[in-house]
């Protein structure tokens, strides 16, 4: 028996979406893609996922404060942020929120899948 990992993905962004959709199922992951917060809140499959790829800048909550709620609420998912808007004040609250990785945007595939294997190793020990 094959298990599937699941990688939660949000991003405001549709073709930065689709775009880490297509690749991670090519990859052989099952994926659930959010355009918004508010659906990832509604519909993620937490208990089923083994990470999260966060866009930091979304319309509404940021990624960071995200992350921080999940991590208040007891949800201890390993988390990849990526972002279009790098910074220094942004890098360094990604890193105190807790993250894998940080990715500025445009990153390359391996940067992106490297970052998973890590959250999965993360993830096994949480398990």
């Amino acid at each position: 028996m094959t298990t599937r990992k699941l990688v939660l993905v949000v991003d405001d962004d549709p073709s930065m979406l689709g775009a880490v959709e297509r690749l991670l199922r090519v990859r052989g992951f099952d994926t659930e893609v959010f355009s918004t917060v508010e659906g990832f809140l509604d519909r993620a499959n937490l208990c089923g996922a083994t990470c999260l790829v966060l866009d930091i800048h979304l319309n509404g909550m940021s990624g960071i404060e995200l992350r921080r709620q999940l991590t208040r609420s007891g949800i201890e998912l390993p988390v990849i942020f990526i972002t279009a808007n790098d910074s220094e004040p942004t890098r360094k609250a990604a890193m105190e929120a807790g993250c894998v990785a940080y990715l500025p945007k445009p990153f390359p595939t391996k940067s992106l899948m490297d970052a998973i294997e890590a959250a999965l190793g993360q993830s096994k020990s949480i398990n």
